[in-house]
Parts: C-alpha cells; sequence; structure tokens
C-alpha cells in the first residue's frame, strides 16, 4: 500500500495570505492626512447611521481610519500602543510626488533629466569636494571661452 501525501492546506497558500493582507489593509499616511483637514474631520466624524458599520458608523478613528463598536473600545484604542505610533507617523509631513522623483533622481530642479545621484539627505565631504571640483572646471571653462573671444 502506498504512502498517502498529507494535505497542505494552508501552510504555502499564496493566495490564501493574499486574502487576508488586503483585507485588513487601511488607507496610506497622505490619505489620512487628507482627511485630517478641518473641513474632511467634520464630515467623518458626524457621518450618518450606517447599519453596514461597526457601532453604525458612530465611532470613527480618523487618524487610524477605524470604526469602533462603543466609545468604550474607541477609548481603548486611542490608549493603544498602535494608534500612538500612527499618531507619531502623521507628525511628519507627507512626501510629494516632486520629492519623491528628486530622491530616484529622475528630475532637477531646472526639469533637465538627471543621472545617478547621491541619496539624499545630508552631503558627505566627498560629495561636496565633488561638486566644488565640477563647479571650478566649469568656471574655467567659460573663462577659456571668454578670453578666445
Amino acid at each position: 500500500m502506498a504512502r498517502v501525501r498529507r494535505k497542505r492546506m494552508h501552510c504555502n497558500n499564496k493566495e490564501l495570505h493574499h486574502k487576508y493582507k488586503t483585507k485588513r489593509r487601511t488607507k496610506d499616511l497622505d490619505q489620512i492626512q487628507e482627511d485630517l483637514k478641518p473641513e474632511n474631520k467634520a464630515r467623518l466624524l458626524s457621518q450618518e447611521l450606517d447599519e453596514e458599520l461597526p457601532g453604525l458608523g458612530q465611532f470613527y478613528c480618523v487618524e487610524c481610519s477605524k470604526y469602533f463598536v462603543d466609545e468604550r473600545t474607541q477609548r481603548e484604542h486611542r490608549r493603544s500602543r498602535e494608534h500612538k505610533r500612527r499618531l507619531r507617523d502623521l507628525k511628519d509631513p507627507a512626501y510629494t510626488q516632486k520629492e519623491a522623483e528628486a530622491a530616484a533622481g529622475l528630475t532637477t530642479d531646472n526639469k533637465r533629466a538627471a543621472g545617478p545621484r547621491l541619496a539624499a539627505g545630508p552631503m558627505s565631504l566627498l560629495s561636496i569636494k565633488q561638486q566644488n571640483e565640477q563647479k571650478a572646471v566649469l568656471a574655467s571653462a567659460s573663462k577659456n571661452t571668454m578670453d578666445t573671444e
């Protein structure tokens, strides 16, 4: 009699993992910062009764974009580590598209395509030295062209 292979129901089922990962997905920080604007926040905090939402949609945490069953669970959530971490993350302004492209080295201020650039952040001594050398070369080249004219 042959040996029966055991069934692997959930351990390697990537579709199942993806399903629950997307089910628990919440809003991104830039979307929440849009919700925190006064006109949007007022609209979210005073929602109409909705039978499909927990607590009829009356207990909502704007910072975490979550609905709660009652006021007690909302208060407990506000004291939780998850909520405090989200508040700390929301203090930093969201990145703009221009900042993201600049960090990737896609464009410069004069809208020309740029080559590979050093990482954004504090400039190292080496990068400052390279920039100074480039400026010196350009200055000497422009001086030479003026002398020839």
